[in-house]
């Protein structure tokens, strides 16, 4: 599945892989290699624990290959503001206590919660989507629906 990210977040991603490629794998390596040097391999706890966290490495950078290969990069310049998509910020009103808060709709590896940054993928980010001002979104969370009204649609 592909992830939709910005420019900015994908050239992180691309440098997070390229410091675990060119920094971290060869510290593991050398973590590895000095752990041997200190005998039997069969009662090395240092050598076992080195091994681990190369293991968990490769999975990392593994893992963020496929998101890199799979991710799609959007210009916010090309986003439409009629509706709730991908990268809008959307102000929204929880119908049952009157509170009022923005949030922007991204990809899952640009969620953060702290920032007001919702995965499109999320129970409200579903909902949100393709909504337009003045209409009600209908959310399913976990102790039933909630209802938020749209506010406001921006870049």
């Amino acid at each position: 599945m592909s992830d939709y990210v910005t420019q900015e977040t994908f050239d992180k991603m691309r440098e997070e892989l390229h410091r675990m490629k060119s920094i971290d794998r060869p510290a593991s390596s050398r973590a590895i290699a000095e752990a041997r040097e200190k005998g039997d391999l069969k009662e090395n706890a240092e050598y076992d624990a080195a091994k681990e966290a190369q293991g968990m490495l490769e999975a990392k950078i593994k893992q963020l290959e496929g998101v890199i290969s799979n991710a799609k990069i959007v210009d916010p310049g090309t986003i439409d503001t009629s509706k709730v998509t991908i990268l809008t910020k959307v102000t929204i009103t929880n119908m049952a206590t009157k509170k009022t808060v923005e949030y922007q709709i991204v990809g899952e590896k640009e969620a953060d919660l702290k920032l007001g940054k919702i995965s499109a993928s999320s129970p409200i980010g579903k909902g949100l989507l393709g909504k337009v001002v003045g209409e009600v979104a209908e959310v399913q969370a976990p102790n039933g629906i909630i209802k938020f009204k749209i506010e406001n649609i921006t870049i």
